[in-house]
């Protein structure tokens, strides 16, 4: 049974009007939106709400699932109000969401046994290192294109069932499911009605062969997870169920699910094998198709589905970097040295370097292209001359820092040079950050002229489906950017610069996190 409205504290109401628009519903980490898209890829309306993150003990991350999905309906309602557009007028909806975050619910109450677990939880660390260390690590890999990590869901379902009073004899005994955020929503927006979640995001769970195309069977034994709480997989443009009445009196159908950065990249009409982006939004994610091929990375990079759609799988390198925006919200909430994230460009503009400051924003261990989970955060290179601004711009630097080893291992990967950078997401909107972005790489780097990439390629996978957008040449037609950055730093200075970078993450991996850290207790 699905919660309610009632059960959510909301109502709904009926309205009607005239045109025909897509939905778009981004639950992100920090926030959830939603968004009406025209036919032009306008973003013609849109509402969010934040949502709140909890950390229980150090490294570890959770979020309420029940608020997610109250925040996600309210948006939606809220869209609908401010633009005058209302479900009768909705051909179809398109969801994206943050990726590998758990939730494992009833099937009859509809209620969550455990909060969320987020992507950046470090809890199952432990974990995920004894499966290295009993050799596993390749079979994972060649099953899922994944490295055996605490960041993908699979580890997380484990604690869940092993930590939860209850919870094993329940999932044997089929009464328990588990989802990504995508089929939390789904489940919910459809009355209970589908259990279902797309290629993308079962490619990101470690429970998936993304050459069978299927849940793994060895890889479930080996977690002890039964495969009866797995969503049925579909593809990401296509047909998942019917809103319900009691949130969309119309009930426009859920045509297109991608997990966000796959929506992303998607939404950067990256079609074709070579063709890549970067978003900047709590992490950094970086996406390259490789078409029918999956590319085994062996510069810490990982293979994944990047698009599923029309029957067809493309294929895509990734590199992820835990923290990037959320270094901004660390200056702003805990450290409180900037008002908001807007500050942060004149500031760093006021210095004409970084004065030998940098900052490894390992909060949680560094992902790719290290993967190293006891890495800690680390601020070097301070003087007496140093300030505010200094820690200001070693943060904002260290997005760009982080994403230039993730483009240089997926170069290597590829066999090939990108001669462009396509880039979206808020951080994207800083010009320091992507100056500097484009003269560390030595290339052009593309400011996409929506910052909503992500909700747009939700939007494009179900218009497709329903036929509201033809093809891709027509999606192409709406693709355009609004700023180009060309590099500029001498190579003495970028040689300079990343050699303090480098040296930075040398001793930020030296600094080992304690196993207690990583455990914790309930």
């Amino acid at each position: 049974m699905a919660l309610s409205l009632k059960d959510l504290g909301l109502v709904d109401r009926q309205y009607s009007t005239g045109s025909s628009y897509i939905m778009a519903i981004d639950s992100g980490t920090t926030s959830v939106r939603a968004m009406i898209v025209d036919a032009y890829g306008c973003i013609v309306a849109q509402a969010s709400r934040s949502i709140k993150t909890t950390y229980p003990h150090p490294g570890w991350v959770e979020q309420d699932p029940t608020e997610i999905l109250a925040s996600q309906i309210a948006v939606m309602m809220e869209v609908q109000f401010k633009s005058g557009i209302h479900s009768d007028s909705i051909e179809a909806i398109g969801i994206t969401n943050q990726r590998e975050t758990t939730v494992v619910w009833d099937r009859d109450s509809g209620q969550p046994i455990y909060n969320a677990i987020g992507w950046q939880c470090r809890r199952t660390a432990p974990l995920a290192k004894r499966l290295v260390d009993e050799g596993y690590e390749d079979m994972i890999r060649a099953k899922t294109g994944l490295t055996p990590d605490a960041y993908f869901s699979a580890t997380k379902v484990a604690w869940i069932l092993d930590n939860v009073s209850g919870a094993r004899e329940l999932a044997e005994s089929g009464q328990l499911l588990f989802g990504t955020i995508d089929s939390w929503l789904i489940f919910n927006l459809t009355g209970g009605l589908v259990f279902a979640t797309d290629y993308t995001n079962a490619s990101r769970t470690m429970l998936f062969n993304i050459h069978a195309l299927d849940w793994d069977d060895e890889l479930l034994e080996l977690l002890n997870i039964p495969r009866r709480m797995l969503p049925e997989v579909r593809w990401s443009s296509g047909e998942f169920g019917r809103v319900s009445t009691d949130i969309m009196t119309h009930r426009p159908r859920i045509m297109g699910v991608a997990g966000d950065q796959q929506a992303s990249l998607f939404g950067h009409c990256c079609f074709e094998p070579g063709q890549a982006k970067n978003t900047y939004g709590t992490g950094c994610f970086m996406l390259m198709n490789t078409g029918d091929t999956v590319v085994e990375s062996k510069n810490g990079l990982v293979a994944t589905i990047g698009i599923a759609e029309q029957g067809k799988v493309s294929y895509a390198l990734e590199g992820s970097i835990f923290h990037a925006g959320s270094v901004i919200q660390w200056l702003r909430d805990k450290l409180q040295i900037i008002g908001s994230a807007k500050e942060t460009e004149g500031i760093a503009l006021s210095r004409p370097d970084n004065g030998g400051c940098y900052l490894v924003p390992a909060f949680s261990g560094l992902g790719a292209p290290w993967w190293d989970a006891g890495a800690r955060g680390l601020i070097c290179g301070l003087t007496g001359a140093s300030d505010r601004s200094s820690l200001v711009r070693a943060a904002c630097e260290s997005m760009a820092y982080q994403s230039y080893d993730v483009l240089r291992a997926m170069e290597a990967d590829a066999g090939s040079r990108l001669d462009s950078l396509s880039v979206d997401g808020g951080a994207s909107r800083n010009e320091f950050i992507m100056q500097f972005q484009a003269d560390l790489l030595g290339i052009p780097v593309d400011q996409t002229e929506s910052v909503e990439t992500t909700a747009l390629g939700a939007a494009y996978l179900a218009g497709l489906a329903v036929g509201y957008w033809e093809d891709h040449e027509e999606l192409r037609q709406n693709h355009d950017y609004a700023k180009r950055f060309m590099p500029q730093m001498s190579e003495e200075d970028r040689a300079r610069n990343l050699a303090g970078w480098h040296d930075a993450v040398a001793r930020a991996r030296s600094m080992r996190a304690s196993s207690s850290i990583l455990v914790g207790t309930r």
